[in-house]
């Protein structure tokens, strides 16, 4: 994962909550908009952010296990601008691995009028790579992408 946070934090070492009571106490001090890389070796932290962004709003973008058994998690603050887009399509592609999530979204897109989005849910994990690259070699553009649950992500394309 390239991160170009912000802010960054190593939690590794520490329990629960610290990781959490950590991206809160920056998370707080950033704008909205404005991204943390934080990273935690503690098992429960994933749960833990991951539950409290859909509280308060703020947004998991991604995680990636590290080498060293710790994950990296990269969060973003809520605001005005970090609002969900609203889909005009759901297309639910968990349990299909790559390519079969961009090959479905694809056929989906061309029957979709320019302006459109499309939301795309996937549990494949070579889509956290594979759809930001898709879309920088198409004229669909990557409006967001969210965590939502673990190891499940949403990818918002807006058909151009």
């Amino acid at each position: 994962m390239s991160h170009k946070a912000d802010v960054t934090i190593d939690y590794s070492g520490l329990t629960c909550p610290a990781p959490l009571l950590g991206a809160k106490k920056v998370l707080d001090d950033l704008n909205p908009g404005q991204t943390l890389f934080l990273i935690s070796d503690c098992s429960g932290a994933h749960d833990d952010l991951l539950t409290w962004c859909n509280h308060s709003g703020n947004v998991l973008v991604s995680t990636e296990k590290q080498e060293n058994g710790g994950v990296a998690y990269l969060l973003r603050k809520a605001g005005k601008d970090n609002t969900k887009p609203v889909p005009h399509a759901t297309l639910d592609m968990r349990g299909v691995s790559c390519p079969g999530p961009i090959l479905e979204a694809k056929r989906l897109l061309q029957g979709m009028k320019s302006g459109e989005i499309l939301q795309l849910v996937t549990d494949c994990t070579a889509a956290i790579d594979d759809i930001p690259l898709w879309s920088k070699e198409t004229s669909i553009k990557l409006l967001d992408t969210r965590e939502i649950a673990s190891g499940v992500r949403e990818f918002y394309l807006l058909k151009s």
